[in-house]
């Protein structure tokens, strides 16, 4: 059986290379904005799978420009109705459609306290990308799965292509340039081993650093909702602040390393949670009593999370498929989730 999700997984190099292509003039524009702005302070407003492509521009966005990023609650607007101070800010809206009610009044009170208010969807015509100062849309094509995959990797493509052009960073701009033939490999990667342990698994833990910590949380969201498996994400620093004491042996653990300065530390969390008796599964070189799964290597440090996420999408589809699930229906969920 073909599920709807793995035509969309599969679709993801053409999706990246389709918002390449079509959306040079948007950049250009938006980039010209935050070069005029100047913003001192970047704010993101999402949820769920967007959510942690938020998470892993705040990190691209700190490392490459230097300024702060934070996460702004939609409910302090839509619940609680206060208005904001924000002339000095830049504000990134990201949603796959657009429509959620939170999402769009957060947008709006944003724009009414001055920020610079940037919407990242796959609908430029919805109210979130209506009512943005500047709307890149994500040209991902129609998703029908629950689970979001092509969108997601377009909402990352879309905010790194935003840094790279605003910070005119030409190593950046190649790299992404280049993304879409990378996750062509990514896909053809075999992760197999890890599949075979989490096919009788209850629980797990996804760990990164930096922009690799988005992907995580992303892919423990994704293993909830196609794989039924109560998965949490984690820092590689911040398990060993407690969590590690539920890890006992056998604990499957997925260690998402790329080749950044981080790459250290999460290898270094890795031995100590196999050393606790942990199933640990690395992304990269192999360690002793810790398995190795492939990664397209020689990336941009930023391009590179990206790329492994496409990997992963591939694999949890068929994790899905293996555990006796359909990916494409989820229980108790739909494709556009209206908050308040």
């Amino acid at each position: 059986m073909t599920t709807q999700m793995a035509l969309e997984v599969a679709e993801i190099p053409a999706a990246a290379q389709r918002f390449l292509d079509a959306s040079a003039d948007q950049r250009a524009t938006a980039a010209a904005a935050l070069q005029q702005r100047d913003p001192q302070i970047l704010l993101t407003v999402a949820r769920g799978s967007s959510d942690h492509a938020a998470t892993y521009l705040k990190y691209a966005a700190e490392l490459l420009t230097g300024r702060p990023v934070a996460s702004i609650g939609p409910s302090v607007a839509s619940i609680y109705g206060r208005s904001m101070s924000l002339g000095s800010a830049a504000c990134i809206g990201i949603s796959q459609s657009g429509q959620s009610p939170d999402i769009v009044q957060m947008m709006q009170t944003a724009h009414q306290g001055g920020a610079v208010t940037l919407a990242i969807t796959n609908h430029a015509d919805s109210p979130m990308g209506r009512g943005a100062s500047h709307c890149l849309p994500l040209h991902a094509g129609e998703e029908k799965a629950v689970a979001a995959t092509k969108t997601f990797i377009n909402s990352v493509l879309a905010g790194l292509c935003l840094l790279a052009d605003w910070q005119e960073d030409a190593a950046l701009q190649q790299a992404l340039a280049e993304a879409p033939k990378a996750m062509t490999k990514a896909l053809t990667l075999d992760w197999s081993p890890l599949a075979a342990r989490l096919s009788r698994a209850q629980s797990a833990f996804v760990l990164g650093r930096g922009p690799s910590i988005g992907i995580a949380a992303e892919a423990a969201l994704k293993m909830k909702e196609t794989c039924g498996l109560h998965a949490e994400a984690y820092s590689a620093a911040e398990v060993l602040h407690g969590p590690s004491a539920i890890v006992q042996a056998g604990f499957p653990v997925l260690a998402l390393a790329t080749e950044d300065e981080a790459r250290p530390h999460v290898v270094t969390t890795a031995e100590r949670l196999s050393a606790q008796g942990a199933d640990v599964f690395l992304t990269g070189d192999s360690l002793k009593d810790v398995t190795p799964l492939p990664m397209v290597t020689g990336l941009h440090p930023l391009v590179a999370p990206l790329v492994m996420a496409t990997s992963f999408y591939a694999f949890v589809e068929t994790l899905s498929r293996r555990r006796g699930l359909d990916p494409d229906r989820p229980p108790h969920l739909r494709k556009v989730t209206e908050t308040l």
